[in-house]
């Protein structure tokens, strides 16, 4: 065993780790306006100036588990107008399409302890272009790409500054801290560095909680003075001098109002950038302070600076820091050549090692009580309009106050429970532990709604995204009794019991009718549709949903196979396997017969799933829009072992007396009843005929089929619109292969044309278990008119191989994903590092959206992962 998963069996290595957000201003758990305006009540110019009620930010920060101290980095080259203290970039007003950061950052390194973390910064020599990105954004239209930073030329001529952060634990609560400073210019420039320790602000909004004191009277240490915290000491190496003030809100600044503090958050960027010395606490001491770090450096020149977070009054505290420093980086690459062992591409490996850096390093400490935060405090009352629109209303239960994995610190700094999903299964094979704790969180009492739904995300937990739990918890489960050795079937079995009231409320809530066909809304899929699917329709109309139906074929199919699983060691859930079986089967039945008319999801002419619009007087509308809503049907998919019915005869049975009693539900589906490749059965809403067709249309390269994966929306609708009329009101769908044209959901996602991961990871996954099932008796033409005959598992690998194309290097030396920059694919400071974007160009593979997403975008490590003895997946 390595060192590593040695320190993995000690939960307590975990209390401290790169849990401080990326960005807190701008988020529900900070606005307490009374319209609900998030992004104007905080902004990014008031974060510096305003104490949070319940998170912190930084660059590169790390904390404890409860967020009570803080610790990150502040940079200031003197000439910006102020101190960097956290990353800067766009509200959702402000950006053409949507909020998006205008910073370049990558992280390189991480451990599941955080025992070793690496990331680099590059941060201007030269004026930082806030007016220029937010002036240039605000100019162009949706119609036009976003303005980044590198679109400035900044960064030309190399004038900035490579700012790698280091951390290595030397214990639980020992942090050793480097931060080395290169300039890449061919000038001399100054640098100001900022190491800062704060409290989070817990004792000013009126619960008479004792207020925690940092000081110094020796130079180069800060003392940390905390009733409920391990950490004593910050030490520099050099002896720096130091700068403090407190995590107070600057009101008179702000608001114009007196306050009854003296120094405020905002103190340390005052006294430097604005020559204030009467921001800074003389007596050095308050609730926030830095160790102040002065240099220059010549052109190509790299300094280095130590410091060391301790609970240890150390004498010296840098005589080991070298040899600890080395060994935890040997450990870190004997942790991950373990893991890639089977892989022989580098360049696999390092795109993986950095899919899996961002995993780690975007966890994230979350913090919202949502009764508070509705009332206020006894010092601060909210100024909430229940009479309008108030968010979470009907989550007063909730009190989350964990550390949780986040889709991206910065765009996505709160949990999205169907992206959490997919981040769990990455997850799995490099901490399992932490992926079955991830998916049990999120259905304690203190998450789930009493009426049994998964709380969906911040800006409003009611909404409603893919029901994916239970897929993933299975996928977890297997990966870490492969891990591991052994079932855990305790984890398994909590999760299940709460998904149960989850399948309920979907049930209840969500199937109209009482049909078994499905609505949902949006269901993760922002502009998929011609309109809103969240609409409201006159005389009673309303939308059946293909995907949301299908998710719950889906949704039922893992229900069941998780109950075959537990059955195995406790009979009691047999019963449950069938009810799930059954369930599943009304499903299918009720996707073929809709309304009077009878009509099904399933379109016959052009052998495709469409949603269906049924009206009010029985009639019903096939909106013939092909989309990924149509390939949805296909992951209802499972394949049960024959030795597994043989284990448990009562499901058998009851299956059997289903063939011979219930013909019209059998036929259906695929035929269960007939053993594949292998003596194999499977389950699944698509029979060998329907999909063959469905996967025709998906690998066309005039529809779906990408050279970079599956597309959103077909490529048809580039040249000919969807065009469809509703209420009188016209709708028009375009194939739009980038940054949405609308904005519908913000305008900050598009699912009408890009490629996106967590579905064409799904469709990998289903297309394995269909050949799973047929072998070589299941073939397609691939790609659809190339006369090429290919079986499915070819085809599931040509796919994953395009998607990793989107991050390694071409012929010519570029990644997809960078766009055809010529300084990212081509510097030698910029060309081996990876940014996991939340979705990619349908046509050139560009990284689009949030720009650190290595949450389900991090599936790509997954999908490097070679398999059954296979080597070098991709190479």
């Amino acid at each position: 065993m390595n060192a590593e998963k040695e320190r993995m069996l000690d939960e307590s290595w975990k209390k401290w780790g790169p849990y401080v957000s990326n960005r807190q201003w701008g988020t529900v758990r900070e606005d307490y306006s009374s319209d609900g305006n998030a992004w104007d009540y905080t902004s990014y110019e008031s974060a510096l100036s305003r104490s949070y009620r319940w998170n912190e930010d930084g660059i590169a920060g790390i904390c404890d588990h409860h967020q009570k101290l803080c610790f990150a980095f502040s940079f200031w080259n003197r000439r910006d107008k102020m101190v960097k203290e956290r990353f800067f970039g766009l509200s959702n007003h402000q950006g053409n399409h949507g909020e998006d950061i205008k910073e370049i950052f990558y992280y390189l390194d991480n451990t599941p302890t955080h025992s070793y973390m690496k990331m680099v910064y590059k941060y201007p020599i030269n004026e930082f272009p806030y007016d220029q990105l937010i002036n240039e954004n605000a100019r162009r239209s949706k119609k036009e790409p976003e303005f980044e930073i590198i679109d400035t030329q900044i960064f030309k001529n190399s004038e900035y500054f490579d700012i790698f952060i280091e951390y290595a634990k030397a214990s639980q609560d020992d942090f050793l801290i480097r931060v080395t400073a290169v300039n890449r210019s061919n000038k001399k420039a100054s640098l100001v560095i900022l190491p800062t320790l704060w409290f989070r602000n817990n004792w000013s909004w009126g619960y008479e909680r004792p207020q925690p004191k940092l000081k110094s009277s020796v130079k180069g240490i800060i003392d940390i003075e905390h009733h409920n915290n391990s950490m004593k000491k910050l030490y520099a190496k050099d002896k720096n001098a130091t700068l403090f003030c407190d995590n107070e809100t600057n009101s008179p600044k702000l608001f114009n109002t007196p306050s009854e503090n003296q120094y405020f958050k905002d103190g340390i960027n005052e006294y430097l950038v604005n020559g204030k010395e009467s921001a800074i606490n003389p007596e050095k001491t308050g609730t926030k302070a830095s160790f102040y770090v002065d240099t220059e450096l010549e052109a190509g020149e790299s300094q280095s600076f130590d410091f060391r977070l301790s609970a240890a009054d150390l004498e010296d505290a840098f005589f080991d820091f070298d040899t600890i420093f080395n060994l935890r980086k040997k450990e870190t690459e004997e942790s991950y050549h373990e893991i890639q062992h089977e892989i022989e591409n580098e360049e696999e490996k390092n795109i993986q090692r950095q899919a899996f850096a961002g995993l780690l390093w975007n966890k994230q400490f979350y913090h919202y009580d949502v009764s508070k935060w509705l009332k206020g405090d006894p010092k601060y009352k909210a100024n909430r309009n229940f009479n309008q629109f108030v968010r979470n209303t009907e989550w007063e239960h909730m009190q989350n106050k964990d550390i949780i994995s986040m889709p991206d610190k910065w765009e996505y700094p709160w949990f999205a429970t169907w992206d959490l999903a997919f981040h769990c299964v990455p997850f799995a094979i490099l901490d399992s532990a932490f992926a079955k704790c991830q998916l049990k969180l999120l259905t304690k009492e203190w998450y789930i709604h009493p009426n049994g739904q998964l709380p969906a995300y911040e800006w409003d937990f009611s909404d409603v995204n893919p029901p994916v739990h239970a897929w993933s918890t299975f996928r977890v489960f297997k990966i870490d009794e492969k891990i591991n050795g052994k079932p855990d079937i305790p984890f398994l079995e909590s999760v299940f019991q709460k998904l149960l009231l989850n399948f309920t409320w979907w049930v209840n809530r969500k199937d109209k009718k009482g049909n078994n066909v499905f609505g949902g809304g949006f269901l993760g899929l922002d502009n998929i549709g011609a309109f809103d699917r969240n609409m409201q329709f006159k005389n009673g109309d309303h939308l059946e949903q293909a995907d949301g139906t299908s998710w719950m074929a889906m949704f039922a199919l893992n229900m069941m196979r998780i109950s075959m699983e537990l059955a195995l060691y406790n009979p009691v859930y047999e019963d449950m396997a069938i009810k799930f079986f059954e369930h599943y089967l009304y499903i299918a039945a009720a996707m073929e017969n809709l309304g009077e008319t009878r009509n099904g999801l399933w379109n016959e002419e052009d052998g495709f799933f469409y949603d269906v619009l049924q009206l009010n007087n029985g009639d019903s509308i096939s909106l013939k829009l092909r989309s990924i809503v149509g390939l949805i049907p296909m992951f209802a998919v499972e394949i049960i072992e024959h030795d597994i019915l043989e284990k448990l005869p009562n499901f058998t049975k009851r299956m059997q007396w289903i063939l011979k009693n219930k013909p019209d539900l059998a036929n259906l589906v695929s035929h269960w009843e007939v053993e594949g490749k292998g003596g194999k059965h499977l389950m699944s809403i698509l029979r060998k005929t329907r999909l063959t067709r469905i996967l025709n249309r998906m690998v066309d390269e005039k529809e779906f089929l990408s050279d970079y994966g599956i597309r959103s929306m077909s490529k048809i609708y580039e040249e000919n619109p969807f065009k469809f009329s509703v209420d009188g009101q016209d709708f028009t769908v375009k194939y739009t292969p980038a940054e949405s044209d609308s904005r519908m959901f913000g305008g900050n996602s598009n699912w009408r044309g890009p490629i996106w991961f967590p579905i064409n990871f799904l469709i990998v996954e289903s297309l394995q278990r269909f050949h799973y099932y047929y072998g070589d008796s299941m073939k397609i033409e691939f790609p659809t008119n190339s006369g090429e005959m290919k079986d499915l598992l070819h085809v599931s690998e040509n796919l994953s191989k395009r998607l990793y194309s989107i991050f390694a290097k071409n012929e010519n030396g570029e990644r997809a994903f960078n766009g055809g920059n010529y300084i990212l694919n081509h510097d030698e400071h910029f060309k081996d590092y990876i940014m996991f974007y939340e979705y990619f160009n349908g046509d050139t593979g560009m990284g689009i959206g949030a720009s650190h997403q290595t949450g389900w975008t991090a599936t790509i490590a997954k999908l490097l992962q070679p398999t059954n003895s296979v080597k070098g997946k991709f190479s």
